[in-house]
């Protein structure tokens, strides 16, 4: 079915996703067919894989999520789709290079001649023709810290997302270190917004990782807009391990309480084979144990 076309008269609707990852990527393919203002708020903690090299040996911050969101809002137009598959092209040979993406590459050496981080982002999205923008939550040079119900601290978001300690530990408290500070961008996105949706994606290394950087806790308690939170399919193994729905909801509850007024969640059938598959790694779907009240609806 075609989109009727957007009467110009009639302001577009503002819609922020924040998030990072795969999750984020997919809901942005979705959401740039509609006739919406669509900014990404991403996080920037990662610091595993190529992030890793790009944080340490070119003393950037990370752009694996800022490049999949970027692909994401591309034009299929005019080439385009070939640009979208160059970024993210990953190579897999070749000293230095081999495991690094294209996109990754090529923002780093923007960043170079540009001499700002923040200019490369923009100039990538116009080489890409992006449908909205994309915005990192901080630029501040941060690490993502985790506190576990055992006492166990882990201080980077690669060994969170992959711990080697028991993955059905609870995380108790997540912060940043250095403390971040939000990006103005971010914060104006956020408090201008219609709609602020919340993943999908691993809650305590995507989701959660922007609501805790100074100044977005308070955007999200102060916007007007409406916030959605859409729960995952499945548990994380090392995050999430054995959460229900409302154990999600609970996690980020504690940060913005009460804030989330719409809650996606999913009743359709998985294949087995998936289920099998995530079971392989101590992951199962998540249960839906929500119900409606006042304050909050439930969309099944």
């Amino acid at each position: 079915m075609n989109t009727p076309p957007q009467d110009k008269s009639i302001p577009k609707k503002r819609i922020v996703v924040i998030g990072g990852g795969t999750g984020t990527f997919v809901a942005l393919i979705g959401l740039k067919e509609k006739p919406y203002d669509l900014s990404a708020v991403i996080s920037m903690s990662d610091s595993g894989g190529s992030n890793k090299r790009i944080r340490d040996e070119f003393g950037l911050l990370p752009t694996s999520d800022l490049r999949q969101c970027l692909v994401a809002l591309s034009n299929e137009n005019g080439g385009a789709g070939l640009m979208r598959k160059l970024f993210m092209y990953r190579f897999d040979k070749g000293n230095g290079i081999s495991g690094m993406t294209f996109g990754n590459l090529f923002m780093a050496a923007l960043t170079d001649i540009l001499g700002s981080q923040k200019e490369a982002i923009k100039k990538t999205g116009d080489v890409l023709r992006i449908k909205g923008s994309v915005i990192p939550v901080t630029f501040t040079d941060t690490n993502l810290v985790a506190e576990y119900e055992d006492g166990t601290t882990l201080y980077e978001e690669h060994d969170i997302d992959e711990p080697t300690h028991s993955g059905s530990l609870k995380i108790t408290n997540l912060r940043l270190e250095p403390v971040a500070l939000a990006n103005p961008d971010a914060v104006d996105a956020i408090m201008h917004a219609d709609l602020v949706i919340l993943g999908p994606g691993d809650l305590y290394t995507s989701v959660l990782p922007n609501v805790i950087v100074t100044g977005i806790q308070d955007a999200l308690k102060q916007t007007p807009a409406s916030v959605v939170y859409v729960m995952n399919l499945m548990t994380k193994f090392g995050q999430t391990y054995d959460y229900t729905a409302n154990d999600h909801l609970a996690a980020i509850d504690r940060y913005i309480p009460g804030k989330v007024r719409y809650v996606i969640v999913n009743t359709g059938t998985l294949p087995k084979e998936a289920i099998d598959l995530y079971a392989t790694e101590g992951e199962h779907p998540v249960v839906d144990d929500l119900v409606d009240c006042p304050d909050r609806k439930i969309v099944r």
